[in-house]
């Protein structure tokens, strides 16, 4: 659900005048905002409380993608299989966790945290903050309009005074192999929303998604084989935090391939196993497939022609989220729809920038850009921060190694085992991890931090603020962290870096 929950706002649309006796009534609004998904609620409620009049069109669930189908749902059937590793890490706690996963209580409890795909609560909030909900399929239609085809069959034309706003989101791409209908394979909805553990789980993809999910369903009974075409998983972050998480499913149980490139599918029987064909001639017999290749945008269908753009593309933007090819900047794309940083976290941040930046175009003053300016979403190209909820867990933000140097910084690593630190050992025996700090060796400030290992998610914030706020490393040497903690870890990598 959104952040900003102002609890009152101005709203309110006055009806705008019909055209021709076969046009929609026309509503107009300070800003329309297409897409009820987190991005666009954050942005909606935030122009709102500004006193800016808002309407919102969503044609799914309120909450969106995050709430019902990837964050929320995905964290849910992890959580437990992270809690029941923790426990059997600890001699004591091991001898009470001697038994499995409840498969049906780990999917009940999913079920509850996305409220059995009901969006009423997230209905209701909207409503508290004077934002109105047109349920349907909102396309551009030239210059400050959306048409509306609504869910009851009618039509309306909604006009902008201001903005429109696209918060669209992702969706996720299904490539064009041979058998590919027939077999009927899951996408990441499927994979977060199943009410059945199959028996065999193939899944194609060794980034986050796929990580994530083959942890998930291998903890909760499938015999799951990952496929991933590259030579490794997580192929976008540190090599150590790939190799951690391969080695971690292996001893799972799962059969995990990389350099695996899928040819086709068959399902020759609607009901019964397909078959996986990859280029090597080997075969894979499953119950279900997981095809997690990739996102694209929602865009196919937004009605992009009429502004000049081509459907399909990702939104170009500047770092206000304001769409560069579209003349009068008053079209804005916000969250994954632009292609920036496909995370929600990073998306309603970017709702926050965009939605200040509105506010402050539609007063007639100065959107504050620049590097680190109030409305300039800086943080999605060096300070992206993320955590991949596998065993163990990943956590990163900003630059790798290997990206930094691609941008010609002249750099500082360090490097620690994690499993060497007092809060580690204490956290689980034979704890496994590893942590690594690169600094532009330059201007002495951080640029990158990656963990990998068990509740490394919650070391993240501080690496966060250090490389947002370009903390001197000299400085972070006087931030002392308390004992007996896995934090611990900073006092070796800073020696490093200072050494």
């Amino acid at each position: 659900m959104a952040e900003e929950r102002a609890a009152e706002t101005t709203g309110g649309g006055g009806a705008g005048p019909a055209g021709g006796a076969a046009d929609p009534a026309a509503d107009v609004y300070d800003v329309v905002v297409i897409g009820a998904g987190p991005v666009g609620e954050v942005l909606a409620g935030r122009v709102s409380e500004a006193g800016l009049s808002t309407v919102i069109v969503e044609n799914e669930l309120v909450g969106g993608e995050c709430s019902y189908w990837a964050c929320m749902p995905s964290k849910a059937l992890l959580r437990p299989a992270a809690a029941l590793a923790d426990a059997r890490a600890v001699a004591g706690a091991r001898q009470a966790a001697a038994g499995e996963l409840d498969a049906a209580a780990v999917l009940a409890r999913r079920d509850d945290f996305t409220h059995d795909w009901d969006d009423s609560s997230q209905v209701e909030w909207l409503d508290s903050v004077g934002v109105p909900l047109v349920r349907g399929v909102g396309r551009l239609a030239g210059e400050l309009r959306v048409a509306v085809e609504t869910s009851d069959g009618s039509s309306r034309v909604l006009t902008a005074r201001h903005a429109v706003a696209v918060c669209t989101g992702s969706r996720a791409l299904v490539p064009d192999l041979p058998g590919v209908a027939e077999a009927r394979p899951w996408t990441s909805r499927n994979a977060t929303s199943a009410s059945e553990v199959p028996a065999r789980l193939a899944v194609v993809g060794g980034g986050v998604v796929g990580v994530e999910m083959a942890t998930a369903w291998q903890a909760l009974g499938s015999r799951v084989t990952l496929l991933a075409r590259g030579e490794a998983l997580l192929p976008r972050m540190e090599p150590f935090a790939g190799e951690l998480v391969a080695e971690s499913l292996r001893e799972a149980g799962a059969d995990v391939r990389t350099g695996a490139s899928v040819t086709a599918l068959r399902r020759p029987d609607p009901g019964g196993p397909l078959t996986v064909a990859l280029a090597d001639g080997g075969e894979v017999e499953v119950d279900e497939v997981l095809l997690a290749t990739g996102r694209g945008p929602r865009t196919e269908d937004l009605g992009l022609v009429t502004v000049g753009l081509e459907p399909g593309d990702w939104l170009r933007v500047d770092d206000s989220c304001r769409v560069d090819e579209v003349p009068g900047g008053w079209l804005y794309a916000v969250g994954d729809v632009n292609g920036r940083a496909l995370l929600t976290h990073q998306g309603k941040y970017q709702a926050r920038v965009a939605g200040d930046a509105v506010v402050a175009r539609f007063r007639g003053e100065t959107a504050a850009g620049g590097r680190w300016g109030a409305h300039a979403a800086t943080a999605d190209d060096e300070a992206v921060s993320q955590v991949v909820f596998s065993h163990p867990e990943i956590a990163s933000v900003g630059l790798t190694a290997a990206e930094a140097e691609a941008r010609s910084v002249r750099t500082r690593v360090a490097d620690a085992d994690l499993g060497a630190v007092a809060g580690a050992a204490l956290y689980a025996d034979g704890y496994r991890g590893h942590a690594r700090l690169v600094a532009d060796a330059d201007r002495g400030v951080l640029v990158g931090a990656t963990f990998a290992g068990p509740a490394v998610a919650e070391l993240l914030h501080a690496a966060t603020v250090a490389v947002v706020a370009e903390v001197p490393v000299h400085r972070l040497a006087h931030a002392v962290p308390a004992y007996p903690t896995i934090s611990e870890v900073w006092l070796g990598l800073l020696a490093q870096l200072r050494g």
